[in-house]
């Protein structure tokens, strides 16, 4: 099984499958687009910024930490620390963190990780600005894992206002208890939670889901896209638009990329997604899902969907809404990790190996 390379840690790789074939074609030489190097961080694994602080911006250490970044300077003082309160093995780590909607009035957040026991976890907290510690208030959710791969990791809060959870088939390899397709399982899905709700329940949406390291919403049109990284051969990004009826299977372990894993049937519960862009292994090993890019900065790369390969370190874009004729851009970020959006929707992508986090440019 193919392992995605964290900071020096081998950690196992991301995906599910089922779809259309890539033929990447190099247009690097068509595209004006750069990287701008602006934070070099501890293992950075995700990046956000609430609608509310266009001039803030926030980095996630697989560590623990939350930094911050405030008009163009990195605050020293992290914003949230947990650096006690996680475990580093494998895949594991404060992985991700999500703003409410409502941030600049209630200041709730959201923060994914693996703690001590090495299970995961989500945790709501409140803000108390960037003096103070933020005080945590509830936890959302939590689940035994089996095994220390696998963990997911991604929060997102889609147009509806439900914050999404995406979490892992378990770990291992091949999905050993076949968890992904079994709706009796949390692991291997895609979760919504009614954060209104005093003790909201999670609500399976997807499922078939190998492991969804990274997905995320078009802030434009509410659409989903899903990186999920594959078991040998073939590594998947899934998309599904805003009005689709919702509890998609995306596939595994039944298919990886396009191809048959097993000859099991799928779940029929479903409506089967196949992914509409698979990328080879080799040279790919981890997909990095992103974002269609929705700022103003860059204009050559509206409405393009961006996103990389851990191992592989190209960044490529597709366009939104199903395209299929990828771009190669002419730049790479060993160890990617993930993207990132600001308030005002520009995009950033960080490497979890050098530390660095890239702003894009033209």
């Amino acid at each position: 099984m193919r392992r995605l390379v964290i900071a020096g840690v081998s950690v196992a790789a991301l995906a599910t499958g089922v779809a259309v074939a890539l033929a990447a074609r190099d247009d690097s030489e068509r595209s004006a687009l750069r990287l701008v190097r602006i934070a070099n961080v501890d293992q950075p694994v995700h990046f956000s910024a609430p609608r509310s602080e266009p001039n803030n911006v926030y980095i996630v250490e697989r560590t623990g930490r939350i930094r911050v970044r405030v008009n163009g300077r990195l605050r020293a003082r992290p914003f949230l620390d947990l650096s006690r309160s996680v475990s580093l093995g494998g895949e594991q780590g404060l992985l991700s963190v999500a703003f409410h909607p409502r941030y600049a009035r209630n200041r709730l957040f959201y923060v994914d990780y693996t703690d001590r026991g090495e299970d995961s976890r989500i945790v709501e907290y409140r803000s108390r600005g960037l003096a103070r510690k933020p005080v945590r208030t509830r936890q959302i959710f939590f689940q035994e894992d089996p095994y220390s791969n696998h963990n997911g990791g991604q929060l997102a809060f889609g147009l509806d206002g439900y914050l999404y959870a995406g979490t892992g088939d378990g770990g291992s390899g091949g999905d050993p208890e076949n968890r992904a397709q079994n709706l009796q399982s949390l692991f291997g899905k895609l979760l919504r939670f009614n954060v209104s709700r005093r003790n909201p329940q999670p609500i399976i949406v997807g499922y078939g889901l190998r492991n969804p390291w990274r997905f995320s919403f078009d802030r434009q049109t509410g659409d989903l896209y899903i990186g999920d990284v594959g078991q040998n051969s073939w590594e998947e990004l899934d998309y599904t638009p805003r009005r689709s009826p919702g509890l998609e299977n995306y596939g595994w372990r039944v298919y990886e990329g396009k191809q048959r894993y097993t000859n099991e049937t799928p779940n029929s519960a479903g409506r089967l997604v196949m992914p509409y862009v698979v990328l080879p292994n080799p040279p790919n090993c981890s997909v990095i899902g992103g974002f269609v890019y929705r700022g103003s900065a860059v204009p050559s790369a509206k409405g393009r969907y961006f996103f990389s390969d851990n191992c592989a370190g190209r960044v490529r874009s597709v366009a939104a809404r199903g395209g299929t004729s990828v771009r190669n851009e002419p730049f790479r970020v060993d160890g990617s990790a993930s993207f990132g959006e600001d308030a005002r929707g520009e995009l950033y992508i960080v490497s979890v190996q050098s530390g660095n986090v890239y702003k894009l440019a033209e």
